[in-house]
């Protein structure tokens, strides 16, 4: 029984291949798609959160910067939402819980000619008890903001990411996600 499942797995395995996926990061640090990340500056971005975008940002665009361009051919422009909604009313007009949402829209630009490469929209929401204590509430809006932040920044490099593999010359847009309720 277990030779047959072992058999069973190689077979499937061998279709898998000829399939056409290929690693999105193929060749590692040498590929097309490291390539076009480390040439990517991020600009600045207004406000806490976007303070908090920018470093995700940098961050995950540093580990593929090391031996390669200095981030100068490609900026990153950056223009953030970031609002708190209040549900979950009770009797008494109290609200017991909020969620945040944070939209980035965003555009990779040459930084030579100025020509708009991508346009597109990240978001992402998280949502939020209210309780007794104050402190409580901020603090938990606070790391919720940072964990969306996060998210947003995953969401922006996995899709310039993509747009690397796929040549990155043409200019692409992609419609804005519905508005979240």
């Amino acid at each position: 029984m277990r030779t047959l499942f072992i058999s069973c797995l190689a077979a499937a395995s061998l279709t898998i291949g000829g399939c056409g996926l290929r690693p999105l990061y193929a060749n590692g640090s040498k590929g097309a798609v490291a390539m076009v990340l480390a040439d990517v500056d991020v600009a600045p971005i207004e406000g806490h959160s976007g303070w908090l975008v920018r470093n995700a940002l940098r961050d995950r665009f540093q580990a593929t910067q090391a031996g390669h361009g200095a981030g100068k051919r490609l900026r990153l422009d950056v223009r953030l939402e970031d609002s708190i909604t209040g549900f979950g009313v009770r009797a008494d007009d109290a609200v017991t819980r909020e969620r945040r949402t944070l939209r980035a829209r965003y555009q990779l630009v040459d930084a030579a000619s100025g020509e708009v490469l991508l346009d597109a929209v990240a978001a992402q929401d998280a949502g939020i008890d209210v309780v007794g204590s104050e402190y409580a509430t901020i603090a938990a809006e606070s790391s919720a903001l940072e964990r969306l932040a996060s998210g947003v920044a995953d969401q922006i490099v996995a899709r310039l990411a993509v747009f690397a593999n796929r040549g990155g010359g043409q200019v692409q847009t992609t419609p804005a996600p519905a508005p979240v309720p």
